[in-house]
């Protein structure tokens, strides 16, 4: 049994501390696959490439493993550029069977994507993922203010709040 192709155009992303590899499969007006695969480095200059490449190819659906951290600069610069990246859960990619090495990750997760196999994760938009804790800046006080219990610090023009410590 084939698997049925629900988008045209995805790109997976396998993507590392040092290198990030990108695999684009685009299905053609006359039903021919393509398979166009690429490597960048970790720099921000190769993951600005990156994110011109994704954008040339007008994909449906980019997709990458949420493996540690190395996830948020690649996301972050395909944001730039207005693709909404896909972040999966590594554990759900490794139940699907099928053969899954280093070296075919990324156009594992292509196809994976293009067959709608995947679900993505929940990433907070921009603005919220920098407020992550809105209350921070009300408690930023210096370091030599911190243990005086006696000063006060204006919270608001209206009012104002000694600290507790």
């Amino acid at each position: 049994m084939d698997i049925v192709p629900i988008y045209k155009r995805v790109i997976g992303l396998d993507v590392h501390q040092a290198q990030i590899t990108g695999c684009a499969i685009i299905e053609l007006p006359g039903g021919s696959v393509t398979h166009e695969r690429r490597e960048f480095g970790g720099f921000k200059r190769d993951r600005k490439a990156l994110a011109e490449w994704a954008r040339s190819i007008a994909p449906d659906v980019v997709v990458m493993e949420s493996t540690g951290i190395y996830w948020k600069s690649p996301y972050a610069a395909l944001e730039s550029v207005g693709i909404v990246a896909w972040v999966v859960n590594a554990r759900h990619v490794k139940a699907v069977p099928g053969r899954k090495t280093d070296v075919a990750d990324a156009q594992w997760l292509a196809s994976l994507a293009r067959a709608g196999l995947l679900r993505a994760s929940f990433i907070a938009i921009h603005n919220a993922r920098n407020n992550a804790n809105p209350n921070k800046a009300i408690y930023a006080v210096p370091v030599n203010l911190m243990f005086n219990p006696m000063i006060t610090v204006e919270a608001s023009p209206v009012s104002s709040k000694r600290f507790p410590f």
